[in-house]
């Protein structure tokens, strides 16, 4: 088991960063679908994928969208954020197998409510942005240790 650690409010500071890194699987790509109800066929038909303006299939955009939400839950400010809303820019599509680093970096600070503005880079393995974007967040006031929860297995078929 991995431990899940805070940053609380008081602690962060400008120019503070995380990072958080996930590879495109078949499985990862299928169970979005599955979870989003998103079925575009430029995601999961490879014939069709073939006449897109990419000539393969790509992940869903908010796939790589949804790695920002992980990072800022379980790296900065972690557990106990509160995420109030988010803006992004789409700039090249993610390809099965394709690893994704998120990093996040403390913008802003908004001491009347605990707001934290933070920027929001995806790149690939490559280094080539593939997200950017600025997340605005509740951060935690107390600080939290605790032990990663296991989630189940899920089967595909």
């Amino acid at each position: 088991m991995s431990k899940l650690v805070n940053r609380p409010y008081d602690t962060l500071k400008e120019g503070d960063s995380a990072t958080f890194e996930k590879t495109l699987t078949e499985r990862e790509l299928v169970l979005f679908a599955a979870v989003s109800g998103d079925v575009n066929p430029v995601h999961l038909d490879a014939e069709f994928a073939k006449t897109s303006m990419f000539g393969e299939r790509i992940a869903h955009g908010m796939w790589s969208g949804s790695l920002i939400s992980a990072a800022l839950a379980t790296t900065l400010p972690g557990p106990g954020t509160i995420y109030l809303g988010q803006d992004l820019s789409f700039r090249r599509p993610v390809k099965l197998e394709d690893t994704l680093t998120v990093t996040l970096t403390v913008k802003e600070k908004q001491d009347a409510k605990k707001i934290v503005i933070i920027d929001c880079l995806v790149t690939n393995q490559k280094g080539e942005k593939v997200v950017t974007g600025t997340a605005k967040v509740i951060a935690p006031t107390e600080k939290a240790e605790l032990e990663a929860p296991q989630l189940p297995e899920i089967k595909i078929g």
